[in-house]
């Protein structure tokens, strides 16, 4: 990796002081919201790793917390040189972006994407319309705003319904994949209810599905590698549900590939990064068709980072890459955009 001598040394020639900012799952848990609502926000044991790796680096660690957090801190005149942000935010579209930008705001800079980025790829349907723009293969799709569109809907079944800006495959269960207009009805009206927001209806692709995993930005984006996610008999069918990734150990099995199709979605996943413009580290999904042809599903610009539970690090320890390597690879690219001077141990 490229750096300096010194370790530690920063602009002003002292250790770099890096900020961590989240959601604690616990906090929310205790405020009343279910396990479902809270599913994308982190563990403890996730900001202990990530914090561990800091200080292993020889940096200085500070737990920031949530954006009502830093904006407290901001306002009491606290900065940092680089935030480590796995924020992902309560409401509205643009919740992952509000931490970057109020950080663009203080001009400090942080991990992952910006602003835009992360506006962007949340919202599924977005995303697949700018893709779909620049010719990369993603399943037909129609995004429903109200019951009043439910009609409009005319793509031939079976069909696949999702909330359109949500992760951790919450609102995805077995009965995602719709085979009539009954269940398309009783899909998007639930969809609509429970999570008041629209419903992204696609086709359903038959195929296998794999997630990619990628480190880097821009032309120094690369592919670290790509797993099949397999469900075993027992788990949810038709879909990698949230109940399949709540209870993984038991419901899914997850296998490094690098066949022709598993190239097919390194390709893909790799041109959707830089599309994109995302930065650091990410995830991208994907589903085969019934020809073996893979399409792009969704991106993950703030994949989640639990050393254990987290798809990412799964698929880092499946090639043999360390949780330090992997999260002091994302700290590099961050200081390297920041044009920080830094030197990272491996």
């Amino acid at each position: 990796m490229q750096g300096v001598d010194n370790l530690t040394v920063s602009r002003v020639g002292k250790k770099l002081k890096i900020g961590i900012t989240y959601d604690l799952r616990d906090d929310y848990l205790k405020e009343g919201y279910g396990l479902e609502e809270t599913a994308e926000f982190d563990l403890l044991d996730t900001i202990e790793a990530i914090e561990k790796v800091i200080l292993d680096n020889g940096f200085q660690a500070d737990r920031i917390g949530n954006v009502k957090a830093l904006t407290r801190r901001l306002a009491a005149d606290n900065r940092w040189d680089l935030v480590f942000n796995i924020t992902e935010g309560m409401y509205g579209f643009g919740r992952e972006a509000q931490v970057p930008a109020l950080l663009d705001a203080y001009n400090i800079p942080y991990t992952f994407s910006d602003p835009l980025g992360h506006a962007i790829s949340l919202h599924k349907g977005i995303t697949k319309h700018v893709l779909r723009d620049l010719g990369i293969p993603t399943p037909d799709f129609v995004v429903v705003n109200s019951d009043a569109e439910i009609d409009k809907v005319n793509l031939p079944f079976p069909l696949f319904a999702k909330p359109v800006a949500e992760g951790t495959s919450k609102g995805i269960t077995a009965l995602s994949k719709i085979t009539n207009r009954e269940e398309l009805y009783r899909s998007c009206k639930q969809i609509l209810q429970t999570f008041k927001q629209p419903a992204l209806i696609e086709t359903y692709l038959p195929g296998r599905e794999f997630t990619v995993g990628i480190l880097g930005t821009g032309k120094d984006a690369k592919v670290l590698g790509v797993i099949e996610v397999i469900l075993k008999p027992t788990a949810e069918q038709n879909a990698y549900s949230y109940e399949n990734k709540e209870h993984y150990e038991n419901l899914v099995q997850y296998v490094l590939v690098d066949d022709d199709e598993a190239k097919q979605a390194r390709e893909i996943s790799l041109k959707a990064w830089r599309y994109l413009d995302l930065n650091d580290a990410g995830r991208v999904d994907l589903r085969s068709d019934a020809h073996g042809a893979p399409h792009f599903m969704e991106v993950n610009s703030l994949a989640g980072l639990n050393p254990k539970r987290s798809d990412l690090p799964i698929l880092c320890d499946l090639l043999g890459m360390s949780y330090h390597v992997l999260i002091s690879s994302i700290i590099e690219s961050a200081l390297r955009r920041a044009d920080i001077n830094h030197k990272i141990l491996h």
